[in-house]
C-alpha cells in the first residue's frame, strides 16, 4: 500500500521513514474522502479544492497536496524549498508543490515503477469502456484485477486509479480517453502499458481534436508507448483500416482480432438474441468455439472478441476465457427501463457519437415491437458536425417506425431521415426533453421499443427519469 513516505519520495527523490503512514485512497473531491485517504486540491474555473481542504481534513485524509496559500492553521511542508524536512512527519499535512495536477502524476508514476504488475491500456472512439469492463472480467478468472472505475480515463483519473493498485495486484485495466495529441503519451508514460488495445477511431471528439486524421494519430499513441515484443502487444481491430495501419507505429508484437479471416481472431455467424446477449462462432489457430455471451446487440461481437485477444495474450484457458465473457454482466451505459404503458426504453442516454448512435439502433432494429427513436444532438463533432447527423438520420429511416429528434443538431437528424423517405406523419422534431416526454406519454403503448439517445450535454436521462415505471 501506498504511504506517506512513498509521496515524499515521488516529490523529493529523498525517503523519511519515519512517514510510514498508509494512504488508503487518493481523490480529488473531499466528498470521496476516507480515513487515510490523499487529497490533491486542484484549482479550476468554478470550483477550487482548496477551499475543501479543511472538510478533507475533517473525513479522514492523511495528507493533502496543494498549491497555493490556505487560510487554514494546517501544518503544511513547502515542498518547493531545497530544505530538509523535519522528522519525526505527522499527519494530516499539507505539501505544497509548484502544480498539484503534476505532483499527482508525478506520484502515480513513481509509485506505478515500484510494482511488478502488468498493464492493459484500452483505447478508442466508441467502446472502450465496455472493453474495459469485459476484459477485467476475464483476466478475473486468474489474476487479482483492478480497473478504472467509471470513466476515470484522463490526466486526472488514471492517475488517482493507479494509485489504488497495491503489491496484491497482478493486473490493471486501464481506459485511456483522448481529447488533444500528447494526452495519451502522457498517460502512458505514467502508466507503463505493457499490452495495448484500440476499439475503433470515429468521429466522436473531432471538435477539439481536429480531425479523423489527428484522432487516429492519438489513439496510435498506445500502439506507440508499448515495449518492443515480445513484452510488448498491439490488439488492434482489423476491421477498421485506421487502426489496422497503426501496427506500422509499434515495435510490439501484432495481434488482429475482427470479423475478417485475415485477422487472428474473427467470429462469424453472429445471432442476436436481443435482450438475452448474442451467439457467435469464435475460430483462432485451427481452433473453432460456439459462443453465446450476454452482451447486447450484433456490435458486441467486437466487445468479446477483444476481450477474448487479450486473455489468450495472457495465457489463460479458453475456460477461462469462456467463463470470463459468461459471466460478464456490463452493458455500460445501456439499460432497459419499463414504462407506466408497458413500453420498453432502451436507455443509451449517457453519450452519443455517430458510431456509437449506428450501433444502438442496429440493436434496435434486432428488437421486436414498434420501434421509437428519441435523439439528440450529438456534440463536439466539429467538421464532422453536418455529415454525423445526417448518416444517423439516412439509417434510422431504414429502421424505426416513429422518429422524435430533440435540439437544434438533432433536426439534422430528421431531416435527412425525411430526406431518405421517412413519413412526415411519424417524424417529430423538438427543442426540449419536456416536449420529448409529452409526446412519449401520448403515443407510447405496450410492447412498443423506444431508444433513447444524445450527448450527456443533452441531459435526455432526464426523459428516461420521466417515463420510468415507479416502483
Amino acid at each position: 500500500m501506498l504511504t506517506l513516505s512513498d509521496i515524499l519520495d515521488a516529490l523529493t527523490g529523498k525517503r523519511y521513514l519515519s512517514a510510514q503512514q498508509h494512504i488508503t485512497d487518493a481523490v480529488v473531491d473531499s466528498r470521496l474522502v476516507i480515513p487515510g485517504a490523499l487529497f490533491v486540491a486542484l484549482p479550476g474555473e468554478k470550483v477550487d479544492g482548496h477551499e475543501f481542504i479543511g472538510d478533507a481534513f475533517n473525513r479522514g485524509a492523511h495528507v493533502a497536496i496543494i498549491e497555493k496559500d490556505i487560510r487554514d492553521n494546517f501544518p503544511v511542508i513547502d515542498l518547493r524549498k531545497s530544505s530538509e524536512i523535519q522528522e519525526p512527519i505527522t499527519t494530516p499535512i499539507c505539501l505544497r508543490v509548484e502544480n498539484s495536477l503534476q505532483a499527482l502524476q508525478e506520484v502515480a508514476r513513481f509509485w506505478r515503477r515500484k510494482l511488478d504488475i502488468q498493464v492493459i491500456g484500452i483505447t478508442g472512439s466508441v467502446g472502450k469502456s465496455t472493453t474495459k469492463e469485459v476484459v477485467a472480467d476475464v483476466l478475473r478468472q486468474r489474476f487479482s484485477t483492478l480497473k478504472n472505475p467509471g470513466n476515470l480515463n484522463n490526466e486526472i483519473g488514471l492517475p488517482l486509479t493507479i494509485l489504488r493498485l497495491s503489491k496484491g495486484h497482478q493486473r490493471a485495466v486501464l481506459e485511456m480517453g483522448f481529447y488533444v495529441p500528447g494526452e495519451i503519451t502522457l498517460l502512458c508514460d505514467i502508466a507503463l502499458p505493457q499490452i495495448g488495445v484500440v476499439t475503433n477511431v470515429g468521429m466522436v471528439h473531432a471538435e477539439r481534436a481536429g480531425s479523423m486524421e489527428v484522432i487516429a494519430q492519438g489513439k496510435s499513441e498506445l500502439v506507440a508507448a508499448l515495449p518492443p515484443a515480445p513484452q510488448g502487444v498491439a490488439i488492434l481491430n482489423y476491421d477498421d483500416p485506421l487502426v489496422r495501419s497503426m501496427a506500422e507505429k509499434t515495435k510490439a508484437r501484432i495481434f488482429y482480432y475482427g470479423l475478417d479471416n485475415q485477422a487472428d481472431l474473427w467470429a462469424d455467424q453472429i445471432e442476436s438474441r436481443g435482450l438475452e446477449g448474442i451467439s457467435f462462432r469464435l475460430h483462432y489457430c485451427s481452433e473453432v468455439l460456439y459462443l453465446t455471451v450476454p452482451l447486447i446487440g450484433r456490435h458486441s461481437v467486437h466487445t468479446a472478441l477483444r476481450a477474448a485477444a487479450v486473455g489468450l495474450v495472457e495465457g489463460l484457458t479458453w475456460q477461462e476465457i469462456v467463463q470470463g465473457l459468461r459471466s460478464s454482466h456490463t452493458q455500460l451505459r445501456l439499460s432497459v427501463v419499463r414504462t407506466e404503458s408497458g413500453a420498453l426504453i432502451l436507455d443509451d442516454s449517457y453519450n452519443a457519437s455517430p458510431e456509437s448512435t449506428l450501433a444502438a439502433l442496429n440493436l434496435l432494429e434486432e428488437l421486436d415491437g414498434r420501434k421509437i427513436a428519441v435523439l439528440g444532438d450529438m456534440l463536439e463533432l466539429g467538421v464532422y458536425e453536418e455529415k454525423g447527423h445526417e448518416i444517423v438520420g439516412v439509417r434510422t429511416a431504414e429502421i424505426v417506425n416513429q422518429l422524435i429528434t430533440v435540439g437544434q443538431r438533432g433536426q439534422l437528424i430528421g431531416l435527412a431521415a425525411q430526406r431518405s423517405g421517412f413519413p412526415n406523419s411519424h417524424l417529430f422534431m423538438v427543442e426540449t426533453n419536456e416536449e420529448a416526454t409529452n409526446l412519449l406519454k401520448e403515443i407510447l403503448r405496450e410492447g412498443d421499443i423506444v431508444l433513447i439517445k444524445g450527448s450527456h450535454g443533452m441531459r435526455m436521462d432526464r426523459i428516461v427519469s420521466a417515463l420510468e415505471m415507479q416502483e
